[in-house]
């Protein structure tokens, strides 16, 4: 079994590797979340019924949703990361 320090070492590593995980799944979320309210903000994309709207609405709000808990998470590691 590893010292405490190899120990804190793989934890700080496992800590670093979550962090870019949640921060590589926000980038890609914030660009999905962006280009859906940009798609319902459009006039010119051509008719669409209501629930096709309605579903657009409620991807992009489960998705800022989705943000809201990652950017959580995010800050966690980062405290975890800084020692506190």
């Amino acid at each position: 079994m590893g010292s405490a320090n190899e120990r804190d070492t793989a934890t700080r590593d496992e800590l670093r590797d979550e962090l870019r995980d949640v921060e590589e799944e926000l980038e890609l979320l914030r660009a999905q979340a962006h280009s859906l309210r940009n798609l319902l903000g459009q006039r010119d994309a051509g008719p669409m019924d209501m629930a096709e709207n309605a579903a657009q609405v409620t991807a992009a709000e489960e998705q800022e949703a989705l943000i809201e808990v990652l950017e959580a998470r995010r800050e966690t590691l980062q405290r975890k990361l800084a020692g506190g």
